[in-house]
């Protein structure tokens, strides 16, 4: 083909420089644009935007989860959470925090030096370790302190005040050992538990003591998360938080509530009726383990301990002589008097030197080598069989056993019916209580063991020590033919809408086999003490129910050549009286053990209590077959009169001022 034929050619030159063109042109294009947006971000908005970009964060909130309550067994709440403010301060946001930020907060909050000092070096701790996460500074701040930092808010970069529940106990010192309290984790318990998963932070409360213990994990739940942007002093970015979303919040779950087997109706029965300033009350479900009421008294406030304790009144609940701090139900042992004696006597029948027949005379004491142990009649009981013999508490008919059949049975029936070892109740702290033996004799008394310890142990004197709780198994296990319960206090865990998680069955720890005309020939005898004239207990009878018991005063100090009468000695060498019980004698419901410490005697100083508890127990099942009573679900409001002091007790005995014992004395 000719150039002709093709036609005009375009030169290359002309058609690469025209591309250049276009290049150029959407270049500057791409640079006009670029130059307007940047005169608008940099020029017009310019401000707007450095004010957000600088220093954002985006900040995790914890959402805190409800802790759960603890109600009694109709429902009624005894123990929830109150609205309460904390104050935190985030290290990374506090700008000048030692200089500016905490001597500001301190003049608000009234610190002293050393509580200053103290939030500067969890600070400086807190900004090495974990800049990002708050350090509680002031626990549950009250109104006033609440205004003044929300007043300074301005001046106090970093610091936020945030809602948290506080725990409240509505029953203020009831029920105070088996509730227990709360406080500050510490740092070691932080990393063992975060180590397991759990999750706690700095500055969180832990339960201590009782069910807030024992039931920690379950009652506190889990914690939710909140994603918020914030910037260089902590504080919200509004517009950028509407663009997180849904997706910038974890929510909390609430934890488990707690039902216990003790119904506050009984409980404020036996708290009233109760006189001792010191001592315990158990009421047991013989055919369950399942406690009814508990008394330990003295108690102690958990609000207090729970709050911000000082250490004045941290003082003063560990040296008062009382010592209100200990759980007298489980975690102290006493020696049990002639409340053991029931034991003694199973130990006598099993043995079969000895029958419910089986007459032996009370001349007024018992000899045994050079020594002769004196009975509480002094002029004797004469001829006593068995029943009668626990009937008057005849010490001598116990004395004649011990000395035949020696310590060693004795010690093991009562380890069989769970004397020595601890019950496994576990909510609450214990003492496995001692049962000796002639091995535990032989390894711990000087000398070793002789034939006279088996008479001391026989009538729940020399080294035998109980708890009430203990004892009150032990009369269970009578009543109910031969079953040792574990002792129980939940009934169950439910959640937050009332549902039941778990529900606790009744646990059989041993089942004893005691011969039925053993048995019979007991409560026959326990019948007595309560309802025969001459009974020990006798006057303390109930007119509709027949009660089996036994009361018990127990030495503390050696009986000297003249016997005092109790208002002429000191408090602290005064017996322990004694009541312990079950009802009905026929057909056993409810067993109940009072100790009335110091107290005097046990048919006028505890046995008063047993029956008062027992006759309300009656009267509200009577109560309740006739018209059911639901769940209240609400809170519980404490009308009880405070417990007796020990001042006032004394000089109504007529013990002057300066016999009434305190720290220094005891």
């Amino acid at each position: 083909m000719t150039p002709s034929a093709l036609g005009k050619t375009t030169p290359p030159g002309r058609d690469l420089k025209r591309r250049f063109l276009w290049l150029g042109l959407a270049m500057v294009s791409g640079l006009l644009v670029l130059s307007l947006q940047l005169y608008r971000l940099q020029i017009i908005r310019g401000e707007e935007y450095a004010a957000k970009s600088v220093a954002n964060f985006v900040k995790e909130v914890r959402l805190r989860a409800d802790r759960g309550v603890i109600k009694d067994a109709r429902g009624t709440i005894l123990v929830d959470s109150r609205p309460s403010f904390d104050a935190f301060i985030t290290p990374a946001f506090c700008t000048d925090c030692s200089k500016q930020v905490i001597p500001r907060l301190a003049l608000l909050l009234g610190w002293d030096e050393e509580q200053r000092a103290k939030v500067e070096e969890q600070i400086r701790l807190g900004r090495r370790n974990a800049p990002f996460q708050a350090v509680p500074v002031r626990i549950d701040l009250t109104r006033d302190e609440l205004d003044l930092i929300n007043a300074r808010r301005d001046i106090l970069d970093g610091v936020e005040v945030v809602a948290v529940p506080h725990r409240n106990y509505r029953t203020e010192t009831v029920l105070s050992h088996v509730l227990g309290y709360m406080n500050e984790i510490t740092q070691e318990e932080l990393e063992r538990l975060n180590a397991d998963g759990a999750r706690y932070a700095l500055g969180d409360y832990i339960g201590r003591r009782g069910l807030e213990r024992y039931f920690e994990p379950r009652l506190r739940g889990v914690d939710g998360v909140r994603k918020e942007v914030v910037n260089a002093r902590g504080q919200k970015i509004e517009e950028l938080n509407e663009k997180l979303g849904e997706n910038s919040v974890i929510p909390s779950e609430a934890g488990s509530n707690v039902v216990l087997s003790i119904d506050m109706r009984l409980q404020e029965e036996a708290e009233r009726v109760f006189p001792g300033v010191a001592g315990a009350v158990v009421a047991i479900d013989v055919n369950t383990g399942f406690i009814r009421a508990l008394v330990s008294r003295p108690g102690f406030d958990p609000n207090l301990l729970t709050g911000r304790v000082t250490p004045a009144q941290m003082a003063a609940l560990t040296k008062d002589p009382l010592s209100p701090m200990i759980n007298r139900v489980a975690a102290e042992h006493y020696s049990p008097g002639s409340t053991f004696k029931v034991v003694t006597q199973l130990a006598a029948f099993k043995s079969g030197l000895f029958r419910p027949e089986t007459v032996i005379n009370c001349p007024g004491g018992y000899k045994l080598g050079s020594r002769t142990w004196r009975c509480h009649k002094e002029s004797g009981h004469g001829a006593m069989d068995a029943r009668h013999a626990l009937q008057y508490s005849c010490n001598t008919w116990f004395w004649k056993v011990a000395d035949q059949i020696g310590l060693e049975p004795i010690a093991e029936m009562g380890k069989a019916l769970g004397l020595g070892s601890p019950t496994g109740i576990g909510v609450l702290g214990e003492v496995p209580g001692i049962m000796p033996s002639p091995e535990y004799h032989d390894r711990l008394s000087p000398g070793g063991y002789t034939r006279g310890m088996a008479l001391n142990s026989a009538v729940g004197q020399g080294d035998d020590n109980v708890t009430p709780l203990q004892l009150a198994l032990v009369y269970a296990a009578i009543a109910n033919g031969g079953t040792l319960y574990k002792p129980q206090l939940v009934q169950r865990i439910e959640n937050l809408d009332g549902q039941v998680i778990d529900a606790f069955d009744p646990q059989v720890v041993r089942t004893l086999e005691i011969n039925p005309a053993h048995r019979k020939s007991i409560i026959d005898a326990l019948v007595a003490v309560v309802n025969d004239a001459g009974g020990t207990a006798y006057r303390q009878r109930l007119k509709d129910i027949v009660v089996a018991g036994k009361t018990g005063t127990a030495q503390v100090a050696a009986l000297g050549a003249v016997r005092l009468k109790t208002h002429q000695m000191a408090y602290w060498e005064r017996d322990h009286a004694w009541f312990a019980s079950f009802a009905p004698a026929d057909k056993p419901e409810l067993a109940v053990v009072v100790l009335n410490e110091h107290g005097g005697h046990g048919g006028t100083d505890a046995a008063p209590t047993a029956m008062a508890v027992i006759q309300k127990y009656f009267d509200l099942k009577k109560q309740d077959e006739t018209s059911p009573p639901p769940r209240s679900n609400q809170p519980y409001v404490l009308t009880l009169p405070p417990a007796p002091k020990l001042e006032d007790v004394m000089l109504t005995r007529g013990v002057p001022a300066a016999g009434i014992p305190n720290a220094a004395q005891h």
